[in-house]
C-alpha cells in the first residue's frame, strides 16, 4: 500500500545521475557504465580498505529508462554486489530493488538471514512495487536462494520469485531467453581468478595478527642462558618474524590458489598442508644458507607454520562457495583446538630453542 515509513535511496548518492517522479517518489536513476570512482573504490575495498561502509541505500532505483514491464532485478546494498549487476546491463532498462544486507554480498547474506525472505517482501512494500510495474516477478541471485522462501514471497506481496544466474555476467542472455537459465548459468564455479581476487582482502584482514604474532616472537626469542639477552632476541629475530609472515603468506595466498589440489575435505588441512610445504622450502632454503638452528627452533618453526597457515586458510571458508555454514561451524570445533594446542607447543619450543 502507499505511504510506506521505509526511508527511499538517497539521490545524492555519488552515481545516480538524475530520477523519475513517480506517484509515490522520486526514483534513483543509475547508469549501467562504471566510473573511475567506481573502479577505484572497487580496488579499494579488494585491499581492505573501507570494506565495511561500501554500500549503497537500500530501496529501488531505475537503470537507463524502465517502464511498468521492465524486469525487477534484486542485489545486495554491498556495492560491489551492486556494481557487478549494473555493469552487465548496458544498454538495458531495468529496476534494481537493493537489500538491506548491513554491507554483505548476496551470498553470504543469505547465509547470516539478511538477504532474506522478510527483507525482500519489506522492499517490495516499501517500493511500491505493484504499482510500478504490470508484472509479478522478482529475479533474485542464484547465490541468493537459501536465504529467500519464494512461496512465502508471493504469499505475502502476490510477487513470484524466479533465481536468475549464478553469475551476472550471465544476466543478458537469461533475460533475453525469457528468464530461463541453462545447465551451465546454475553452475558455481570458484576458479584460481576467483580464488586470486579475494587473496588481497583475506591477506590484509590477517596481517595485524601475523604483526602480533611476529612481535611477540621477537620478545620471546631472546629467552634462554642468563634467563634474557637483547643480543640473543635481536639474531634470533629475523626468523621468528619470517615464519610469522610465512604461515600468513601460506594460509592466505597459497593455499586458496592451490585449494584444489591440495589433499583433504576441510580448508584446515589443507592450510597445514600449505603451511607444511612453505616450512620445508623455507628450513631447505635457510640450510642451504648456512643458518644454523637448535632442534627445538626447527621443530618450533615447522609447527607454527603448519598452525598459522591451518588458521589462516580456515577464515577463507567465510568467501569460499566450496563451504556450508553447518560445515564451517563443525570444522571450526575439530580445528581450532588443535590450531590453539599447535601455536603453544611452537611457541614452547622456540622459548626452549634458546637453551637447546
Amino acid at each position: 500500500m502507499p505511504g510506506s515509513k521505509v526511508a527511499r535511496p538517497r539521490l545524492d548518492q555519488p552515481f545516480v545521475i538524475g530520477a523519475i517522479d513517480t506517484p509515490f517518489g522520486e526514483v534513483p536513476v543509475i547508469p549501467a557504465a562504471l566510473t573511475r570512482a567506481d573502479r577505484v573504490g572497487g580496488y579499494k575495498v579488494r585491499w581492505g580498505i573501507g570494506r565495511y561502509t561500501y554500500t549503497v541505500d537500500p530501496g529501488l532505483y531505475a537503470l537507463g529508462a524502465p517502464d511498468d514491464r521492465s524486469p525487477v532485478l534484486v542485489s545486495a546494498n554491498y556495492k560491489l554486489s551492486f556494481d557487478a549487476l549494473r555493469r552487465e546491463l548496458v544498454g538495458r532498462d531495468a529496476w534494481i530493488l537493493v537489500l538491506d544486507t548491513r554491507g554483505i554480498n548476496v551470498w553470504c547474506a543469505a547465509g547470516k538471514g539478511t538477504f532474506g525472505t522478510d527483507e525482500l517482501v519489506r522492499r517490495i512494500e516499501s517500493a511500491e512495487l505493484s504499482f510500478m510495474v504490470s508484472h509479478n516477478i522478482v529475479v533474485v541471485p542464484q547465490l541468493g536462494a537459501p536465504g529467500v522462501n519464494g512461496p512465502a514471497v508471493r504469499r505475502d506481496t502476490r510477487f513470484r520469485v524466479v533465481y536468475g544466474p549464478v553469475r551476472a555476467t550471465d544476466l543478458p542472455a537469461f533475460l533475453d531467453a525469457g528468464m530461463r537459465a541453462t545447465p551451465e548459468m546454475r553452475r558455481v564455479r570458484f576458479t584460481a581468478r576467483d580464488r586470486a581476487v579475494l587473496v588481497p582482502v583475506e591477506a590484509v584482514n590477517e596481517l595485524a595478527i601475523a604483526a602480533w604474532v611476529a612481535l611477540a616472537g621477537v620478545l620471546l626469542s631472546g629467552i634462554g642462558p642468563g634467563w634474557y639477552s637483547l643480543a640473543r632476541a635481536l639474531e634470533r629475530a629475523p626468523i621468528a618474524v619470517l615464519t610469522a609472515f610465512a604461515a600468513l603468506l601460506a594460509g592466505t595466498a597459497l593455499a586458496p590458489l592451490a585449494l584444489p589440489w591440495l589433499p583433504g575435505r576441510m580448508f584446515s588441512t589443507k592450510g597445514a598442508v600449505a603451511g607444511a610445504l612453505t616450512a620445508a622450502a623455507g628450513l631447505g632454503i635457510a640450510s642451504l644458507a648456512g643458518l644454523a638452528l637448535s632442534p627445538a627452533a626447527l621443530a618450533a618453526v615447522a609447527l607454527f607454520m603448519v598452525a598459522g597457515a591451518s588458521f589462516g586458510t580456515m577464515n577463507f571458508t567465510g568467501t569460499s562457495t566450496y563451504t556450508s555454514l553447518h560445515g564451517v561451524e563443525k570444522e571450526m570445533r575439530v580445528a581450532m583446538p588443535l590450531q590453539i594446542a599447535g601455536a603453544v607447543l611452537a611457541t614452547a619450543l622456540w622459548i626452549a630453542g634458546g637453551w637447546f
